[in-house]
């Protein structure tokens, strides 16, 4: 049997190469993908994860299981969606708290936001609603900074997201007043406390805290946003409710794992962004009042070194320091 010249071979192996990526491309999704929120159920991050994980199973044909690995203030889930195989097969469905804050709010991270991570893309923006228990005296912006105020570090606010937590301490340094800070690992969890008075109040996105609200459940005061919420038209914003200026929102965004090839990034982005076009993810932008969005994965990057600058001027300006 005649063996080919070794540089024959070589020669035949180099040139099947650049196939390979396309060829692994057009069989991606070939096993079920994994969705990591790293936030608790009933979150909004998780919300929206389910909604799109059903549109990309209705395209794929492959199931999407969903994984939250809620705590410390998001890193849990970021790290384990770094550490994640880079094959398309488990992607990160986060916020700008672990994309754009976190750096900002700890001397170190178990994960690097922009090292460990390729963008898929943007997935949508919006607004949060300040909240105090029915039994609150404060039925008003005003009414809660004036109790605040009266006792200076003595009144509560929650938060499970650095959104939540930015959007209390930008409230304290504009408004001057002092809050005392309580920590959760997820925004729901909080909501539960301030539903059993444990807390005083708390700044959460529209999906944790609106339907809370329309049940007579908890008291809304304000709305983070420019403008007001479309879902709560009566509602003042926190600006027109008297602190002028006031505006914080989010975002959500796709990620996968550093070295996942481009090939694959392309087709997982094109199933997300035709995934957020779907019934269920419809229903979660309407019902929630968040605004969809979606880019490139170089749109999602140049747009998460914008935010990271900006909630890293937010935090700084808050005097807020690195824990």
């Amino acid at each position: 049997m005649r063996i080919a010249p070794t540089r024959y071979l070589l020669a035949a192996l180099c040139a099947a190469l650049p196939l390979a990526a396309p060829m692994a491309a057009q069989d991606f999704p070939s096993k079920p993908i994994t969705f990591i929120v790293p936030f608790a159920a009933g979150s909004a991050t998780d919300q929206l994860g389910r909604a799109l994980g059903q549109g990309v199973s209705e395209q794929s044909g492959q199931s999407v299981v969903i994984e939250n690995k809620p705590g410390a203030s998001a890193m849990i889930g970021a790290q384990a969606a770094a550490r994640a195989a880079a094959d398309g097969y488990t992607v990160l469905i986060t916020t700008n708290t672990t994309q754009a804050a976190n750096e900002h709010l700890y001397k170190t991270l178990p994960y690097d936001p922009v090292k460990d991570f390729a963008p898929v893309t943007l997935l949508g923006k919006g607004g949060q609603i300040m909240v105090v228990n029915p039994s609150s005296s404060a039925k008003t912006v005003a009414d809660f900074l004036s109790l605040a105020k009266q006792s200076p570090g003595k009144l509560s606010f929650g938060s499970g997201s650095s959104s939540s937590r930015i959007a209390g301490e930008l409230l304290q340094q504009m408004a001057d007043v002092k809050l005392l800070h309580v920590p959760y690992k997820s925004n729901p969890l909080a909501v539960t406390d301030l539903l059993g008075g444990q807390i005083d109040m708390m700044i959460t996105d529209t999906a944790t805290g609106l339907p809370q609200v329309k049940a007579g459940k908890l008291r809304a005061l304000g709305f983070t946003g420019k403008d007001r919420s479309p879902l709560a038209p009566d509602l003042p914003t926190i600006a027109e409710g008297g602190v002028p200026g006031y505006e914080m929102g989010y975002w959500f965004g796709a990620y996968v794992p550093a070295g996942t090839p481009d090939p694959v990034i392309s087709e997982l982005q094109d199933l997300l962004v035709k995934a957020t076009q779907g019934a269920a993810a419809k229903h979660f932008y309407q019902s929630t009042g968040t605004a969809p969005a979606t880019s490139t994965p170089q749109e999602l990057a140049e747009f998460q070194r914008n935010e990271a600058q900006k909630w890293g001027d937010i935090i700084r300006k808050a005097g807020i320091k690195a824990e």
